[in-house]
């Protein structure tokens, strides 16, 4: 079998809205369940706006690369370790390890991240309102109630306390 090439053009892939706390937005670039490729994965973009974060998570069945794009934050590590998030910076997580990303107040942060096997690009299809180019930053605006079943039916499990 001939692994296929996949190229995707500037702003190809899906977007989509995200809700609070992150707010911003997210790019879906490829994801190897939608072109046959033979090592499963998903890897798009996600930028943070100014003050606003990505919630502490895990996923307990997945690897993720984070590659930070531009501007600037703090990652919290297994809710212990704070690491600074700015250009150039490469994050590996590992199964089952807790990260929370923030983003300075000063401006958004962007980071390209890779999710082995795939799934995020899922979860982020469920949460999100579909982005186009040219389309005005919406209000805020919350995530759905049943998020949490949507992380459980994706890439995420629950930590205690934390909802």
């Amino acid at each position: 079998m001939t692994t296929p090439l996949v190229i995707v053009p500037p702003e190809g892939g899906q977007s989509f809205w995200q809700p609070v706390p992150a707010n911003g937005f997210v790019r879906c670039i490829l994801a190897s369940k939608d072109f046959g490729g033979e090592t499963p994965f998903a890897m798009g973009t996600q930028t943070v706006a100014a003050g606003c974060f990505v919630r502490e998570h895990v996923h307990p069945d997945n690897e993720e690369i984070i590659f930070v794009l531009e501007g600037s934050g703090q990652a919290l590590i297994n809710g212990t370790e704070t690491h600074p998030m700015e250009k150039g910076a490469c994050f590996f997580f590992g199964r089952g390890q807790t990260h929370r990303f923030q983003a300075a107040e000063d401006g958004p942060l962007t980071f390209m991240w890779l999710m082995m096997p795939g799934g995020l690009e899922t979860f982020f299809s469920r949460i999100g309102r579909e982005k186009f180019p040219g389309d005005t930053t919406p209000s805020p605006f919350p995530r759905p109630e049943d998020v949490l079943k949507i992380e459980a039916e994706t890439v995420f499990a629950s930590l205690p306390g934390k909802a």
